[in-house]
C-alpha cells in the first residue's frame, strides 16, 4: 500500500525544535530517484543551519534539515539511468540551497548527486561518508593534487573531515602525519598517520622532527583561524600546497608567498547551492564507495544511537564537540543492523 504522506522533522525556526510532521510525499521528477531514506548524517554544519548561524548555506524556513543520507531506491524518474529500483545509495543530497534534507522517510533527488553504497559499509557508516569524503576529496586530490611518496600534514586528524583526509592521503600512497590531541594519538595512527600532539610540539618542531627543517608538500587544515595562519609557514619551499575547508577569516598571506606556496579553499556546497558540478560529486563518492570496499576508507561513528524522536539530542551532542566520531540518525527502524 503506497501513501501520499511520509513523517518528517520540519524545522519552523532558527534555534527552534524539530517538529515531527506528515508533509507530502515527494516524486522522482527527471532526472531524479526517490530515496527511502534509512540514515542521516548529522554534521556541525546541520547545527550551525538550525542555530540561524550558517548563511552561507541559504536554507530558508521551514525547512527539512540533514545534508547526508543512506538509503534505498524506491523509484526513478526519466532520464535516470544510473539507479533502478532497490539499490542502496548515499550522498550529500540536501539540507542547504532550499533542496529537502535528510531528516525525512524518503527525498527526491538529484541523481547525479548519489552513488551506490559501498556494499561493505551499514547504512549508518555510509550516512557518515559523504560531506566528510567529499570535502576531503576535493582539497586533497582536486585541488592539492597529491601525489604518492609526498608528504602531508592534516590538521584535526581525529575530526570528521581530519580523520577522512588522512585514510584518503594514506590511500593515495602519501606520507602522513596529523594534528591532536594526546588521546587522539591512538585514532590517528590507527588511520595511518604519524600523529603530532600540537599541545606539546610547536609548528618548527614537528616541521624540524618530520620533514628535516624542509615544511611539509601539502598542508590540509580543517581547523581554520590561527591554525591556518600556522599552515602558511610549514609548507616546503617552491610549490608547497596548503588547503582549507574552515577559510573563512582574514589571514596574512606573506608567510605563504615568502615560501612560494599556493593555497586553496574548499567549499563543499557549491553545486547544491548552484547546482553546478553535481556530477562531480557522485563520482567522488563513487571513488570514495571503491575505497571502502578496498577495505581503504572507514567512518569513525560516534556510538550513541538516535531517532526522529531523539535527534535534538543527535545536534545537542554535535554542537558541544563532545561527539566520539560521526552522529548519524535513524530514520527507519529496520537499519539497525542492516549491510
Amino acid at each position: 500500500m503506497t501513501t501520499s504522506t511520509m513523517r518528517a522533522l520540519v524545522l519552523e525556526t532558527h534555534q527552534g525544535p524539530f517538529k515531527l510532521t506528515d508533509i507530502a510525499k515527494p516524486l522522482a521528477g527527471p532526472g531524479q530517484v526517490l530515496v527511502r531514506i534509512m540514515a542521516s548524517g548529522v554534521n556541525p554544519l546541520d547545527t550551525k543551519i538550525r542555530s540561524g548561524n550558517a548563511a552561507h548555506a541559504r536554507h530558508p524556513l521551514p525547512a527539512v534539515l540533514g545534508m547526508d543520507l543512506a538509503g534505498t531506491v524506491e523509484a526513478v524518474g526519466a532520464g535516470v539511468t544510473a539507479f533502478k529500483v532497490g539499490d542502496d545509495v548515499y550522498g550529500l543530497a540536501g539540507g542547504v540551497g532550499g533542496l529537502q534534507g535528510s531528516l525525512a522517510e524518503y527525498a527526491a533527488v538529484d541523481a547525479t548527486l548519489l552513488a551506490k553504497k559501498p556494499h561493505n559499509l551499514t547504512m549508518r557508516e555510509a550516512a557518515a561518508l559523504p560531506l566528510s569524503v567529499i570535502t576531503a576529496w576535493e582539497g586533497l586530490v582536486d585541488r592539492a593534487n597529491v601525489q604518492p611518496g609526498q608528504t602531508v600534514l592534516v590538521h584535526g586528524g581525529a575530526g570528521g573531515v581530519g580523520h577522512v583526509v588522512v585514510q584518503l592521503a594514506v590511500a593515495k600512497g602519501a606520507e602522513v602525519f596529523a594534528t591532536g590531541t594526546a588521546a587522539q594519538k591512538e585514532v590517528i595512527e590507527g588511520y595511518g598517520a604519524v600523529a603530532i600532539d600540537y599541545e606539546k610540539n610547536g609548528p618548527e618542531d614537528y616541521v624540524a622532527l618530520h620533514t628535516v627543517g624542509q615544511g611539509f608538500d601539502v598542508v590540509y587544515d580543517t581547523v581554520g583561524g590561527p591554525v591556518l595562519d600556522a599552515s602558511f609557514g610549514v609548507v616546503r619551499l617552491y610549490g608547497g600546497h596548503v588547503v582549507s575547508c574552515l577559510g573563512w577569516g582574514t589571514h596574512k598571506l606573506a608567510p605563504l608567498s615568502f615560501r612560494a606556496g599556493t593555497y586553496s579553499g574548499v567549499f563543499t556546497l557549491i553545486p547544491m547551492i548552484t547546482g553546478q558540478g553535481r556530477a562531480h560529486h557522485g563520482r567522488i563518492l563513487g571513488e570514495a564507495a571503491a575505497l571502502a570496499e578496498a577495505g581503504k576508507l572507514m567512518p569513525r561513528l560516534d556510538p550513541h544511537r538516535f531517532g526522529f524522536g531523539t535527534a535534538g539530542e543527535a545536534h545537542a551532542l554535535v554542537a558541544s564537540g563532545r561527539a566520539a566520531g560521526k552522529v548519524v540518525i535513524d530514520i527507519q527502524a529496520l537499519d539497525f543492523g542492516r549491510a
